[in-house]
């Protein structure tokens, strides 16, 4: 379903003609956002609603079309998916159905181009093969969509970019991820802090320990409720109640390098983590006012040096073995900096699903993360 909202902004550009896009073209440029990403995902999905999504020629004429290129990369952009599809299937996760929704958010026109950023929200539904999945997994992702025009008037779709500031891809993405280690969805800025990679304050930061990324044949302990009394269904109906819209209580970072470490300190305060007052830049200190916060709190590399210098979380040698409220950090590049926070809200079968933002993102389970960037390195954290 596309909607439109937002703004159109027109450009001139010296020696260009000026076009304007109205409210109809606008919406046409959603419809056909719509069309090329619910495309993305149908190969992801089985059964008859991926048969008739993905036998869908995407208009290659028409007032709003899609360039022929663009079509050739969206056909090889099917084939990465249909592997994707595949690597899933062999570690017992599918889906059944999927339901895209496209907002534009803002249009801008300089001469004969015109760009378009939109919002795509995506909700699949798990194939039920164990009988305990979860329902649904979610994600929304931006793009920009870049358009020609033609003499005739005509808009040409050229080019589809991901806008969303690092973390894992959103599971329909067209970068093949597993092909070369992978990469965030985009070229990630530093955290929102001045310091990049481990801590350097306060003495060496603790030593951290990979987890193993395949699933092991025995089923992981049952976590227990710790005797500083977290609670563990707060944090996750915290994380699940703003994985989409933010608590307007905070302030977000999605911006400045990343929201996913704000995110999951925004949760485990939820749950029952008290600040811890002291230097804002050193790694054993943790806190959020109304003017600042802690590195650690918006840090994924301070946030890790915390946890276990504080005593509040301790590395697990296996991500299936997280559970609810537990941490799972991924370094993409191998480089011992890591890039990106999640937090376990659901566990069914002894698959965890994390929850998160940048890409915001609802229950992915494990095992879709695993498949995507087998090669990554990971890293768990009981809290």
């Amino acid at each position: 379903m596309a909607q439109t909202k937002g703004s159109t902004t027109d450009t001139r550009s010296e020696g260009a003609a000026v076009r304007t896009v109205d409210a109809e073209t606008t919406e046409d440029f959603a419809a056909l956002a719509d069309t090329v990403l619910t495309r993305r995902t149908s190969a992801l999905v089985e059964g008859s609603q991926a048969t008739l999504l993905g036998a869908q020629a995407l208009p290659l004429k028409g007032e709003v079309h899609v360039a022929s290129a663009l079509a050739g990369a969206e056909s090889e952009a099917a084939d990465i998916l249909g592997d994707r599809k595949a690597r899933l299937a062999d570690l017992g996760e599918a889906y059944t159905a999927a339901d895209t929704e496209v907002e534009v958010d803002e249009v801008s026109v300089t001469g004969d181009r015109a760009t378009a950023q939109v919002t795509e929200t995506t909700m699949l539904t798990y194939k039920q093969i164990t009988g305990d999945e979860p329902p649904t997994t979610g994600f929304q992702a931006r793009h920009e969509l870049t358009f020609v025009a033609a003499l005739d008037g005509t808009w040409e779709l050229t080019g589809v970019t991901p806008l969303d500031e690092g973390g894992p891809a959103a599971v329909n993405s067209a970068v093949d991820t597993a092909a070369d280690g992978g990469s965030p969805s985009t070229v990630a800025l530093e955290d929102p802090v001045d310091e990049g990679g481990e801590p350097e304050v306060d003495g060496p930061a603790p030593e951290e320990t990979p987890a193993g990324p395949n699933q092991p044949s025995i089923p992981a302990v049952t976590k227990v409720t710790p005797q500083a009394g977290y609670n563990y269904g707060e944090m996750a109906k915290y994380a699940e109640k703003y994985w989409k819209n933010y608590n307007p209580s905070y302030r977000k970072f999605s911006d400045v390098g990343g929201d996913c470490t704000n995110f999951i300190s925004q949760a485990l305060r939820a749950g029952g983590w008290k600040n811890d007052s002291g230097w804002y830049k050193s790694y054993k200190n943790w806190w959020y006012n109304s003017s600042n916060q802690t590195t650690s709190w918006v840090n994924v590399n301070y946030w890790a040096s915390f946890a276990l210098h504080s005593d509040r979380a301790y590395n697990l040698d296996n991500v299936y073995k997280l559970g609810i409220g537990d941490i799972l950090q991924m370094d993409f590049t191998g480089n011992r900096s890591k890039d990106h926070s999640m937090i376990t809200t659901y566990k069914s079968g002894g698959v965890p699903y994390l929850t998160y933002h940048s890409t915001n993102t609802y229950r992915k389970s494990v095992r879709s993360i695993v498949a995507q960037y087998p090669n990554a390195t990971y890293y768990a954290f009981r809290t």
